[in-house]
């Protein structure tokens, strides 16, 4: 066996635990490592289709008024990790391997699915939550949005409507400190030249 393989001098020994709670327990560890990697959870804007992320990767915005977690079977069950996880895949996919947004998408929504079954919640149950929120959220004014907000997901989507409501946002003085509707126009034609 080469020295730079796996881990030569632990021998594998076989788990005397069911193939399902092993795979749980490997997904939970995974998801922990993916949501520990997160620079900055933003919950403070209008965020369409519900969460999304920075240009720069290093912000997951979730929407404001997204409740942090549900009700499930007699427990409390956060949905930050879930979103956090279906964000991260989606935006590595894209920017590090060059997916379009619609594969990606496709991609983390199977992540976030086997993640959700491996927590012992129903993916049924999880996602008529979660898109109860997705419509009141989507068709919400958008008041709040963050200047850096990656559009290639809107873009990728045709919905100019609702790139011309975010710059209509920016544009009425509710973007951040120093952003400028003049800046954001430009990010969205360099993104629309793509």
């Amino acid at each position: 066996m080469p020295l730079d393989f796996c881990h030569p001098n632990t021998p594998h020994k076989r788990l005397k635990l069911p193939e399902w709670f092993v795979s749980s327990l490997m997904m939970d560890r995974a998801l922990d490592a993916v949501v520990r990697r997160v620079k900055t959870l933003d919950r403070k804007h209008d965020i369409p289709y519900l969460a999304g992320y920075s240009n720069d990767g290093k912000t997951i915005y979730i929407d404001r008024h997204m409740p942090a977690s549900f009700r499930y079977g007699g427990r409390e069950v956060n949905t930050d990790r879930y979103l956090i996880l279906h964000e991260e895949v989606e935006k590595t996919l894209i920017d590090q391997l060059g997916l379009h947004y619609l594969h990606a998408h496709q991609i983390a929504t199977r992540a976030e699915q086997a993640a959700v079954r491996a927590a012992g919640i129903r993916w049924r149950d999880y996602d008529g939550f979660m898109q109860k929120y997705v419509k009141r959220i989507g068709d919400e004014r958008l008041t709040k949005v963050p200047a850096d907000l990656d559009l290639k997901p809107y873009r990728d989507e045709h919905d100019d409507d609702l790139v011309k409501r975010m710059l209509a946002c920016v544009a009425r003085g509710k973007a951040p400190k120093g952003v400028k509707a003049e800046h954001v126009k430009h990010a969205v034609a360099r993104l629309k030249q793509r």
